[in-house]
């Protein structure tokens, strides 16, 4: 890993819940000494990539990446067109929806809208989605490129009791997202949380990200699956439209036999 990437790698421990962090506290959470990272930091900020707040002393994210935040969105929109298939997919599944975006070998947060029905909800308060715990990032590992199963593997670290830790466990999670074209992600981050997702596709053909629905477990039914599973299908089909992508014939045929199982299964307990 180059210098360049090692400084702008910083920039991905800053998210809303932690807007600020301090030198020691950053140190601790990349794994990386004091020196260095202080070198790395007074590089980010020369460039205004972040800025020292005067009176915490704490670093947080500087005008910059705001700049090019509006220039991404504006050459290559992505957010603005997610905005109303998210909103039709909360209110009809009654759970938080939320989409995710492939860039190299990272799963960032995109967009999301909360449930509207109840109070107690899932919230997405992540900026980048763990490859091998989040039903965004085993979506990716099921219809992106081959790479990046060797970056979920270096990195297995154990969110809960049913967080896939070994080659094998998360081979075989993955391997059953591609039988059925949907991500899933059963208490594998947080263990009040199961996650579904359907992969999106933009003007490449190439898979661009993933649109997801997180549901609290407790409500969690078959029956609630089956309308989540519906209605992340049209999401899909929408946002993957609006990105210049249509969905691969494939997945459409995945996604088909999914549901007609499950429907089957239904009428037969």
């Amino acid at each position: 890993m180059s210098s360049v990437t090692k400084a702008l790698d910083l920039l991905c421990h800053f998210s809303a819940a932690r807007a600020e962090i301090g030198l020691s506290q950053l140190c601790r959470i990349a794994k990386r000494d004091k020196a260095t990272t202080y070198r790395h930091l007074q590089a980010l900020e020369i460039s205004g990539f972040i800025e020292q707040n005067p009176s915490t002393k704490q670093y947080r994210l500087g005008p910059a990446v705001l700049q090019l935040a509006q220039t991404r969105e504006a050459t290559v929109p992505r957010k603005a067109s997610t905005e109303e298939p998210l909103l039709d997919l909360a209110e009809t599944t009654g759970e938080t929806a939320h989409v995710t975006v492939l860039s190299g070998t990272k799963v960032y947060g995109l967009a999301s809208c909360d449930s509207p029905r109840h109070g107690t909800r899932a919230i997405i308060d992540i900026d980048t989605f763990p490859l091998h715990a989040t039903a965004s990032g085993l979506c990716a590992l099921a219809f992106g490129p081959e790479d990046l199963m060797d970056t979920a593997l270096a990195d297995l670290t154990t969110f809960t009791q049913t967080t896939a830790t070994t080659p094998d466990t998360l081979k075989e999670a993955v391997q059953a997202i591609r039988q059925t074209g949907f991500g899933r992600a059963m208490r594998t981050y947080e263990v009040e949380i199961e996650g579904l997702s359907a992969p999106l596709f933009d003007q490449t053909g190439q898979y661009a990200g993933a649109v997801s629905v997180a549901s609290v477990a407790t409500r969690f039914t078959p029956e609630l699956e089956r309308t989540i599973k519906e209605h992340l299908m049209i999401a899909s089909r929408d946002i993957s439209h609006n990105w210049g992508g249509t969905i691969p014939s494939e997945i459409e045929g995945l996604w088909a036999n999914s549901i007609t199982a499950r429907h089957a299964l239904e009428s037969t307990s």
